[in-house]
């Protein structure tokens, strides 16, 4: 009878010792496992190189959207870590974008995005001027704030995302001639503003 009980106690000693050393094991298997994904996650934004590259702008609207000469695709820019798409719209009824809000656009110091004068060339050989803009960009794949206003002055909240980035085609790359940045009016009264100033200040 004793005998059995060693043996008995014998084996349970060795099966907590067995226990104590896998489960530990296991347990950092488990962990090393479930962190995988998030430094894939954390690498994806860090992935793109300095360059530029063909991606979708895809918005929550039918009439806010990048011109059919474009497919649906953009250009987005990568300099020095930071990211801006161009979209080139499809008139130049849309005078002013917004990052962020309708209501923030509308108080004191708003930066407002101006436009380009992009030229267009449709699959038929067509080609138009219209409006193209400049937008930030700090994630890809995840839906941004993008306010826009038109020739009747009123702002509109939207949502934007900038998805599939792909190598920019030479198709992508012919479809659009982006122009230069439009000066504000803002920007045009003060200058006209200190032109005059400038010439009274002359004949004095």
């Amino acid at each position: 009878m004793k005998r059995s009980l060693v043996i008995l106690l014998t084996a349970v000693s060795i099966s907590t010792m067995t226990a104590a050393t896998v489960f530990p094991a296991f347990a950092e298997s488990t962990e090393a496992t479930a962190e995988e994904p998030a430094d894939d996650a954390a690498a994806t934004d860090s992935e793109l190189e300095d360059g530029v590259y063909g991606v979708e702008f895809d918005t929550d609207s039918g009439m806010f959207h990048v011109n059919e000469a474009c497919n649906g695709r953009a250009a987005l820019t990568v300099k020095d870590g930071k990211m801006t798409v161009h979209i080139t719209l499809v008139s130049k009824n849309i005078e002013n974008l917004f990052l962020g809000t309708a209501e923030d656009a509308q108080k004191d110091g708003a930066k407002l995005i101006q436009p380009t004068i992009d030229k267009v060339t449709y699959s038929d050989g067509m080609t138009e001027e219209v409006y193209g803009f400049n937008v930030p960009v700090e994630k890809l794949d995840e839906e941004f704030d993008l306010a826009i206003i038109g020739k009747k002055g009123k702002w509109y909240d939207h949502k934007v995302s900038v998805t599939d980035v792909q190598e920019q085609t030479e198709e992508e790359k012919n479809a659009v001639e982006i122009g230069e940045e439009e000066e504000s009016e803002d920007a045009e009264a003060a200058d006209t503003t200190a032109d005059a100033a400038a010439e009274e200040e002359s004949k004095d």
